[in-house]
């Protein structure tokens, strides 16, 4: 079963930058897409951005373009987002997701993480 463990977030000034953090264990990290959403209070999740299993296909929500990028570390088993120059609308509980069902590229996630909170002060 597939396990997502996030760690990273917390509260910055507007301009500033954070990075996100998601471990997965019990199942191969090369056979996971895997990618991040968000919601913020009163919202609906949103995606974020998204990597293929072998890092070579990346895909941003328009409003992160620039601004934010992923990453995936193989040798740690680490999906990664950092994130600069956040602005005060980037508040919001983020999620990272995968696809265990052996898509190559994907962001419809059937594996959640716990989510972490990023709170971006103007």
């Amino acid at each position: 079963q597939v396990r997502l463990e996030q760690s990273g977030g917390g509260l910055v000034q507007a301009g500033g930058s954070l990075r996100l953090s998601c471990a997965a264990s019990g199942r191969a990290f090369s056979e996971l897409a895997m990618g991040w959403f968000r919601q913020a209070p009163g919202k609906e999740r949103e995606f974020v951005a998204t990597a293929s299993r072998s890092d070579d296909r990346t895909h941003y929500a328009d409003f992160v373009k620039g601004r934010f990028t992923i990453s995936r570390d193989n040798t740690k088993n680490t999906l990664i987002l950092q994130m600069n120059s956040l602005k005060p609308e980037d508040t919001a509980v983020y999620y990272c997701g995968a696809d265990s069902r052996g898509s190559h590229y994907s962001a419809e996630y059937d594996v959640w993480g716990q989510g972490t909170q990023v709170t971006v002060s103007s």
